[in-house]
């Protein structure tokens, strides 16, 4: 009686997290629809981007405190203390516990107004990130009161992250296994499953119910061993991809933290370099950059830089530290590299689009089941072996590490030596 009890209550305390995850990127989302629409019609406000970079870059160094490590403080919370991790011979092995700071409450609003305001000024970043900031934000703020234990809040939290992922997207299945599937690499914590799915399902239903609902596009493929051939090639290419892009946007990280020594200036910096590659090649590649994807799904072929040019813009205004999420330009970035190596592979470009969609952002963030499960229901249950098979070959190819900084290391990329783990505790980052 005592489990159930339990279990109902966290599962009631999950429709709520749902609730508030759904509505909080409703209203980010709709928010960033006006602030895209505002850019696209005043299409001087792009100037203002240093401008606006700069007054971000000052608010966070002054005020943000925790709220500057973004969603892997979310990531962070939902591991908690936990330092027992069971290796493949069934023994244990100890992790050092760090003490993880609790998601603060300024985090919501200071994400969701510098997500609009990065929007309106064209910065290359992304807004499920924002989401799963404001969620897990708002769920800590809900369970202070409420006395639960360790274990309790790292339920609500992988909750939190079910709900804001499963919302936006319109994929409440895979919005519950991206949040089991992120915190720890290769270590799915199924003990969340629950909350999880039930947040991730109510989210779903409120973007909804407020009539804002995810497209569904049916895609057919002719599979067999020939096909199945280029689409492991097409997954390596993704995985080179993700690592591309990690690599990128570190070095940018490393080279603006040692040129430009005053933090608050950093975010300018990003501002100027955006504005001086949107002289060189256009705007199409400011903002979240929506009408490449749509292009690439409707079967249009990309040109060869798109991509590179998506990661370029991405990494330079998150490297510099225009807050925002990597999620959207991350799916820019597969739709239109599946598009492009559908000519040299022979493969319908909308397919090739649908499954490196996922598979780059799913290899960058170590999260290939959900974004698998993702591509199949926004494109149908027919694209269920291209996306496993295109989303695990560019996992295997991604770094181990990937973009999350508070996901935990838990089973080894390396398959040489069975036994092998990952590095028990993670770097630490200044």
């Amino acid at each position: 009686m005592k489990r159930f009890a339990h279990l109902l209550s966290i599962v009631l305390l999950s429709i709520v997290v749902g609730a508030i995850g759904g509505l909080g990127s409703w209203a980010l989302f709709e928010a960033l629809d006006q602030a895209t629409t505002t850019r696209l019609d005043h299409e001087w406000l792009v100037w203002l981007l240093p401008i606006a970079a700069g007054i971000l870059g000052f608010a966070y160094w002054k005020f943000g405190g925790s709220a500057n490590r973004g969603t892997s403080i979310v990531i962070a919370n939902a591991n908690g203390d936990a330092n027992i991790d069971a290796d493949v011979s069934g023994g244990a092995v100890p992790v050092k516990p760090e003490p993880v700071e609790p998601v603060p409450a300024r985090m919501a609003p200071m994400i969701f107004g510098a997500t609009y305001i990065a929007q309106l000024t064209g910065a290359s970043v992304g807004r499920e990130g924002a989401a799963l900031q404001i969620s897990g934000s708002l769920t800590s703020l809900l369970a202070r009161p409420l006395r639960l234990s360790d274990g309790d809040r790292r339920l609500l939290m992988t909750a939190a992250m079910a709900g804001a992922f499963g919302g936006a997207f319109g994929v409440p299945l895979a919005g519950a296994l991206f949040a089991l599937e992120v915190q720890r690499t290769g270590r799915p914590r199924y003990e969340g499953i629950v909350p999880a799915l039930v947040a991730s399902v109510t989210a779903d239903f409120v973007v909804e119910g407020l009539g804002r609902s995810t497209p569904i596009t049916d895609l057919m493929i002719d599979l067999d061993w020939w096909v199945a051939t280029r689409l492991v090639a097409l997954g390596i290419v993704a995985g080179l991809a993700a690592r591309l892009f990690i690599m990128v946007l570190g070095a940018v990280r490393t080279i603006t933290a040692r040129a430009v020594t005053m933090v608050p200036l950093r975010p300018v910096v990003g501002g100027l370099a955006t504005l001086a590659l949107m002289l060189f090649v256009g705007r199409d590649y400011l903002g979240l950059s929506l009408p490449l994807v749509d292009h690439a799904l409707a079967g249009d072929l990309a040109d060869w830089w798109d991509p590179v040019l998506k990661i370029l813009f991405t990494a330079v205004a998150l490297g510099c530290g225009i807050p925002g999420g990597e999620v959207t330009p991350l799916f820019v970035v597969g739709a239109t590299l599946g598009s492009v190596m559908s000519a040299p592979l022979g493969l319908p470009p909308a397919i090739t689009a649908a499954v490196c969609l996922g598979a780059v952002f799913g290899a960058a963030s170590n999260t290939p089941i959900a974004c698998a499960i993702l591509v199949i229901e926004l494109f149908g249950a027919h694209m269920a072996i291209p996306a496993a098979i295109v989303g695990v070959v560019a996992y295997a190819v991604s770094p181990s590490e990937g973009i999350y900084s508070g996901q935990r290391p838990g089973s080894a990329k390396d398959l040489r030596d069975p036994n092998h783990r990952a590095n028990a505790a993670p770097p630490r980052h200044a």
